[in-house]
């Protein structure tokens, strides 16, 4: 993220409350619809969300915000429903983007205000991608046992959220992201805490479960890409192809994997970078000899990154923190024009790189 910054700022919807949205990088306007959980400033270079930041930043004028109740908007949340969560979404863009159509993002329940808006909005949207999303709350699936799990953790976010101890939040962190690393998973609780308080998170998590715009997928005529991990434990699968299958003429996507968050190293992250610019025509091909601008230090890494190795395993053979190849690999990012473990790797083969 060396070389983009995100600049936030604060609008007051048409109820009151007061939304905080960000933008960074330039091209294309791409929007990012709420998802939970987020906080604008403290997910930036984050271990869960740092590697979205740095590809869609990369690629456009990427715009977000953190939804009502969450993060750095407002923290009273006052009306949670889907005919709210799309009027939000339709505030930030008339304020950040109103002259032109945009690219609709909608990630878990994002995509329900990205359906509702490109629904009532079929002029101002040029494409749409969905990914790990859904259009029908657990409670509106016909699915009895995931309507008790769903309640169960609804009252054990309600009654231990803001604890100290983090068992609880630990309980939903687990689900989001089974797979991830120590690191990822501290983060991740320590994010539940800051985003949101106890009542706000059992509310949310209610509100969710009573979402149903599948009425309104027949209605998107924007051109749609809906990707979803195989075993996302979070929003099934079938979610997604039932996205797929009713919004007309949408493309679909498998990805490997059983995190609701597509984490860095992940099989599947390379692959959803790959599909979203081809969705959206733009080359999936880095360019350019960069390696002279590389430091002594950063063509180690690339080395050492393109024999496979992972961060922890590069800094014990540099005797350097993990953290430190961390921000080696962006710097790297940055100079190759990639975005990605593998696209950097794929590079330095097909340059015939050497250390």
């Amino acid at each position: 993220m060396s070389q983009t910054r995100q600049r936030i700022r604060i609008l007051r919807a048409s109820d009151g409350i007061q939304l905080a949205w960000a933008e960074a990088g330039t091209g294309p306007t791409l929007v990012k619809a709420a998802n939970w959980i987020t906080h604008l400033e403290f997910e930036w270079e984050s271990p869960v969300w740092r590697h979205w930041m740095r590809f869609f930043s990369g690629h456009f004028r990427f715009i977000r915000y953190d939804e009502r109740g969450c993060g750095m908007t407002d923290r009273d949340a006052g009306e949670l429903s889907a005919k709210r969560w799309t009027d939000d979404l339709e505030e930030v863009i008339d304020t950040a983007a109103p002259a032109m159509p945009v690219i609709l993002l909608g990630i878990s329940q994002g995509a329900v205000a990205c359906i509702g808006y490109a629904a009532r909005h079929p002029e101002r949207v040029s494409r749409m991608i969905l990914y790990g999303a859904y259009a029908r709350g657990y409670a509106q699936r016909g699915n009895p046992d995931a309507e008790r799990e769903y309640s169960a953790i609804t009252e054990a976010v309600r009654v231990g959220w803001g604890k100290e101890n983090p068992a609880f939040r630990q309980l939903f962190t687990s689900r989001f992201i089974p797979d991830g690393t120590p690191e990822q998973v501290s983060w991740f609780n320590e994010l539940c805490l800051k985003t949101a308080s106890a009542e706000t998170a059992a509310r949310l998590l209610e509100a969710r479960g009573d979402l149903n715009v599948v009425d309104l997928l027949g209605q998107v005529r924007a051109p749609t890409l809906v990707i979803h991990a195989r075993e996302d434990g979070v929003a099934p699968i079938e979610e997604g192809r039932l996205l797929a299958s009713a919004i007309p003429d949408a493309q679909f996507v498998e990805l490997p994997g059983r995190n609701h968050i597509l984490l860095e190293d992940e099989p599947g992250w390379p692959r959803f970078q790959e599909a979203v610019l081809e969705f959206l025509g733009m080359s999936t091909t880095p360019t350019g000899d960069a390696f002279a601008a590389l430091s002594r230090r950063e063509r180690e890494i690339l080395a050492l990154l393109s024999e496979g190795l992972r961060n922890a395993e590069i800094g014990e053979r540099l005797a350097i923190s993990e953290k430190t190849v961390r921000n080696h690999i962006s710097s790297v990012y940055d100079k190759l024009g990639v975005w990605s473990r593998a696209q950097a790797m794929v590079f330095a083969r097909d340059h015939g790189f050497r250390r």
